[in-house]
């Protein structure tokens, strides 16, 4: 059980930088689940176990606490991209694919509500917020990704291929919010294969 106050946890007390990963960890499954405006401080507090003086404590403000969730959200993400590419080995176009039959897993029901970054990017549309412009990071992060594997497969437009590849990867996550997996997200697999060269 963890303590209001201290953060403990079968008597023994947490690190402060145990007890502020479990608060983002806390914060990301709200905020993404239920949104980011909809959530409170407190409500994390309580969801975390802590008071909320001690939240903040790690973070000075929500402002501060949004900023850590997106920070945090993105290394994951990179890291998500760069382990379902190297599934497919050193073929650029294997690597490709394997990101897409990667991308039909991501966005099961159970596991998806859409991209995070553009739930940032919708709710605060204020540029000169961190969140805002860590959302815009990854996305940019994203497009080079593309680039970078579409310049690879050597064809005569490396930029429109990348730009092809990033909208059907992009679109698939707008799309499986309104009509699931079995809408037209399901067929974005398929489209990535048929535009690629080779």
């Amino acid at each position: 059980m963890v303590g209001r106050e201290g953060g403990e946890v079968s008597g023994r007390r947490r690190s402060a930088a145990d007890t502020r990963e479990h608060v983002l960890a806390v914060a990301h499954d709200l905020f993404y689940w239920q949104g980011i405006r909809a959530i409170g401080v407190d409500r994390i507090a309580a969801e975390a176990g802590i008071a909320p003086t001690t939240l903040y404590r790690l973070f000075a403000s929500k402002d501060d606490l949004i900023a850590a969730y997106v920070e945090r959200a993105h290394a994951a993400y990179r890291e998500w991209f760069t382990g379902a590419l190297e599934a497919g080995g050193n073929d650029p176009k294997a690597r490709v694919l394997a990101l897409f039959d990667e991308l039909m897993v991501q966005l099961e029901p159970d596991r998806c509500r859409g991209c995070p970054f553009l739930m940032v990017l919708t709710e605060f549309p204020d540029q000169t917020l961190p969140s805002h412009q860590q959302a815009v990071a990854m996305k940019q992060w994203v497009q080079d990704q593309f680039l970078d594997l579409a310049s690879a497969l050597e064809p005569a437009d490396p930029a429109t291929l990348a730009g092809h590849l990033t909208l059907l990867f992009e679109g698939a996550y707008a799309t499986v919010q309104a009509t699931g997996i079995g809408g037209p997200a399901r067929q974005t697999r398929a489209l990535a294969e048929a535009i690629l060269p080779g």
